[in-house]
């Protein structure tokens, strides 16, 4: 009897299971990889195969891409620098050249080395060349910056610009810089800093999230450094478009020219001198009118992670709480003092619906992605991944899809450290 009585709960258990799965539609495109949030896009829909292509980094350090075909759920998943390094954060990002063709970008942690692979066919992400070093910081001022290593890659194309790539990143002095192709990807232009404080201080490391609408803009939001390293951690917006940084009311900063420009010169979305509470930047996006919407997390306290959603109406800032999301997420070895206390779940700004945003949260102590919207001045909340039983963390939702909203996410069987993971990584489709 009593074993009767389980075979009844374990099936009931599968079917509330299954139609979680199916009402949410969960795959799991692979069950080993894992992704920084400052190295985007780390993943983009293709419209003319209806497929996907995301990219991270597995347990042993290779550098992976995956293609996922929607038409008939094929995945197809290869390497593109072998045991690399482990380290999230030198997951890949994406971008499609006017021929069809991706480009994958990444680096080693601090590293001098910068990696790009192309495919070898249009639409296609299942073959790529062998990888190949470009190095835009090849002229630095090292008696200036005193330091010439990359992080992080954030690849756009602007088709308005003659179809110009732009490469982003955290590289000379520890500073946000930028390198441009005028032929695919072949040459790169001599890097240079975007954003920096004068005197220069190479402790400072502002973190740059970046939205492209692929056509004529990108734009940017960025703190003045480390959460752990600035008490008084702020957050700042601009945008380029026409050879120009501008503020979001669309005053000139500099030109590319007059580079780099200080964090003071860009406009001032959140003073954490008003409040006391260092923040750091999660999402980006923009609506058809080139309002940008910012994801970001504030912090009283370590173990309070307050998500915020703040939105530009042309005229002023509109902010909003979200919710307590709880503490940090790695899994903090027993006695020991945890090494990242600002890592949040993360959050993801929706590319299709108007004040939705999608959240990791803690609840009863698990991490579990909820999918949120701002209704009547509340933010109502709709559970994705309930019946889960390990964390969810850093969802990410891919921007130029414009039919559903894209979601990816990492599912953790360990995250120690940024050296020491096994996660896996799912999506919903909505």
């Amino acid at each position: 009897m009593l074993k009767f009585i389980f075979i009844l709960i374990a099936s009931f258990l599968v079917i509330l299971t299954s139609f979680s799965d199916a009402k949410n539609e969960i795959v799991e495109l692979a069950n080993d990889g894992t992704w920084c949030w400052f190295s985007d896009p780390r993943a983009i829909y293709v419209e003319e195969n209806n497929s996907l292509v995301t990219g991270f980094v597995t347990e042993d350090g290779s550098v992976a891409a995956l293609q996922y075909s929607f038409n008939d759920g094929r995945i197809n998943q290869t390497i593109l620098n072998e045991k690399l390094e482990v380290d999230d954060h030198n997951n890949p990002a994406f971008v499609q050249r006017a021929d069809g063709r991706f480009l994958a970008f990444y680096t080693k942690h601090h590293n001098t080395s910068l990696y790009m692979n192309v495919s070898t066919e249009p639409n296609l992400a299942d073959a790529w060349d062998k990888a190949i070093e470009i190095n835009p910081n090849r002229k630095v001022d090292l008696e200036k910056y005193g330091d010439d290593k990359y992080t992080y890659a954030n690849p756009f194309m602007l088709k308005n610009e003659n179809n110009r790539i732009y490469l982003f990143g955290r590289w000379i002095g520890f500073k946000p810089n930028m390198s441009w192709s005028d032929d695919g990807g072949s040459t790169w232009s001599e890097g240079r800093v975007v954003v920096c404080s004068e005197p220069f201080s190479w402790g400072k490391r502002p973190y740059v999230k970046y939205f492209s609408n692929g056509s004529n803009k990108i734009h940017m939001v960025f703190t003045d450094g480390h959460p752990r390293d600035e008490a008084f951690n702020s957050v700042y917006y601009a945008c380029y478009y026409k050879g120009a940084f501008h503020k979001a009311n669309g005053e000139e900063i500099c030109t590319t020219s007059e580079l780099p420009f200080a964090p003071e010169q860009a406009t001032m979305v959140y003073d954490a001198k008003t409040t006391g509470n260092r923040a750091w930047v999660f999402d980006l996006f923009a609506d058809d009118r080139g309002n940008p919407a910012i994801a970001y997390a504030r912090y009283p306290t370590e173990t309070e992670h307050i998500y915020h959603y703040t939105i530009y109406d042309g005229e002023k800032w509109i902010d909003s709480e979200i919710v307590n999301s709880g503490k940090w997420f790695p899994q903090t070895p027993l006695g020991e003092h945890e090494k990242e206390p600002h890592y949040s779940g993360g959050l993801s700004i929706s590319a299709n619906q108007p004040n939705t945003v999608y959240v990791s949260v803690q609840n009863e102590g698990k991490f579990e992605i909820e999918k949120r919207t701002l209704v009547s001045g509340k933010w109502e909340a709709e559970a994705i991944t309930p019946y889960e039983t390990k964390d969810q963390v850093r969802p990410y939702v891919i921007k130029n899809s414009k039919k559903n909203d894209l979601l990816l996410w990492n599912s953790i069987e360990r995250y120690i450290h940024y050296t020491n993971y096994k996660t896996s990584v799912k999506m919903m489709v909505k």
